[in-house]
């Protein structure tokens, strides 16, 4: 009997899993693998708005009438609702430029057809009578790039009779340029930490062998609810735009050396 014969035989599978976990230099035709410093890094940038969007509707209802007599609509009251909605909406846009606004800035949106479902309660009966009437809707979108101009706007609107003022969307203009910063910072971040770290643990930063976002630069605009009743409340105290905050975040992989002053 060989001595072959004698030696035990491992399993294929066996074989691979044994190979697979060789370290990387007897694999790779002795070329080392080099050391590395994985660090992961975020920013979070705070930026002061520059833009803004202003909401607000106007409606017109028509008169409610008992369900039962409303089958075929009443195409009559539904063209005077509209004709006065369309006039409010023409003094609203005049108001608009009146206060110093491009024409461009003031968008209209589609007119919304609604019907609405009552109930009169008024008389004595056990059951109470369904009535129905039509709300007439037109939401309106207005840009301010001078926020300054806002309590103006407000003021303006309120004059002009808005029945909703939906709130203040403020936003930056070039979104670009600061998700770059707070990228920017983020990377400056995992610079920092990968130095310090090396420091203490004594050893030298090498060139860099990955780089990738954990999160990309994430920005949102900031939507502030406001009361309807801006008039009273004295909307140019209520709506200071704050900040936004912009978050990015980056993991970096540096090849390292040491410990320092090793040959």
């Amino acid at each position: 009997m060989t001595l072959d014969r004698l030696r035990p035989r491992l399993p294929g599978s066996l074989l691979a899993v044994m190979l697979a976990t060789l370290p990387l230099a007897a694999v790779a035709d002795g070329t080392p693998t080099p050391n590395r410093l994985d660090v992961q890094a975020r920013a979070e940038l705070d930026v002061v708005p520059d833009q803004a969007t202003l909401s607000a509707r106007l409606w017109e209802l028509t008169p409610a009438i008992a369900q039962r007599d409303a089958s075929g609509g009443d195409a009559e009251a539904l063209a005077e609702a509209r004709g006065r909605l369309e006039e409010r909406a023409a003094t609203l846009i005049q108001a608009m430029e009146s206060a110093g606004l491009e024409r461009d800035a003031i968008r209209a949106g589609s007119l919304r057809v609604q019907p609405e479902v009552l109930h009169d309660r008024s008389r004595n009966d056990d059951e109470p009578t369904p009535l129905v009437r039509t709300r007439l809707e037109r939401p309106f979108d207005i840009e301010l790039t001078d926020l300054d101009r806002l309590p103006t706007v407000l003021d303006a609107l309120t004059e002009a009779g808005v029945d909703a003022l939906d709130g203040v969307t403020y936003d930056l203009a070039d979104r670009d340029a600061a998700s770059d910063e707070a990228l920017s910072q983020a990377l400056q971040r995992a610079k920092h930490k990968a130095e310090l770290m090396a420091e203490n643990l004594n050893v030298e930063l090498g060139d860099v062998l990955s780089v990738s976002e954990n999160q990309a630069p994430v920005f949102q605009p900031r939507m502030m609810a406001m009361s309807a009743d801006a008039k009273e409340s004295g909307g140019a105290t209520e709506y200071r735009p704050g900040t936004l905050s912009i978050d990015a975040a980056v993991s970096v992989g540096w090849e390292i050396e040491g410990p320092k002053g090793e040959e």
